[in-house]
């Protein structure tokens, strides 16, 4: 599936706030369980994607499924490098099998 595939489709709109409390708005592209965890692979709306630049590839970002006390969810990094490894290439065999 190409990027530009991917920008195509209508997925869900997330609005998440960072440390200084600005909004950013995320397309929602996909969301994982691996293990037992859950993730979501985001994708920026505020980046300007120019559908003739073959060489353009969308910058996306996966956030790991956080639970607080209360049973809130939250979107977190994913600090360890191996959990890291294990959902990247899993969201990679999900692209490169088009069951996206």
């Amino acid at each position: 599936m190409t990027e530009e595939e991917i920008f195509d489709e209508e997925f869900p709109v997330l609005v998440l706030v960072d440390e200084e409390g600005t909004e950013h708005q995320f397309e929602l592209l996909a969301e994982l369980e691996i293990e037992d965890e859950k993730y979501r692979v985001l994708v920026p709306m505020d980046v300007d994607v120019n559908e003739d630049d073959e060489d353009y590839d969308a910058e996306v970002v996966i956030l790991k499924v956080v639970l607080d006390e209360e049973g809130t969810e939250f979107l977190s990094d994913i600090e360890d490098d191996e959990e890291w490894e294990m959902v990247a290439d899993a969201w990679q065999e999900l692209v490169d099998s088009e069951d996206l």
